[in-house]
């Protein structure tokens, strides 16, 4: 079974996290890993389901932990 590709819409309906956060993400470089269509500041941008899940992960918070 192949990764699905979603656009940042289709993140954004499935997982809550919003276009612009994602591109504000990318300029930053902390975001999820994405995949350009074409190298040129025009590429569409794709996030494979795969990375949204592993980078939500990441930032999972666990209770009890060290103190923010």
């Amino acid at each position: 079974m192949t990764d699905q590709l979603l656009s940042p819409k289709q993140v954004h309906a499935e997982y809550g996290i919003a276009p612009q956060t994602l591109a504000n993400y990318r300029w930053q470089g902390i975001g999820p890993a994405y995949v350009k269509t074409n190298p040129s500041k025009y590429g569409r941008v794709k996030y494979r389901r795969s990375a949204i899940e592993a980078w939500l992960n990441a930032q999972t918070v666990q209770p009890g932990g060290a103190a923010a």
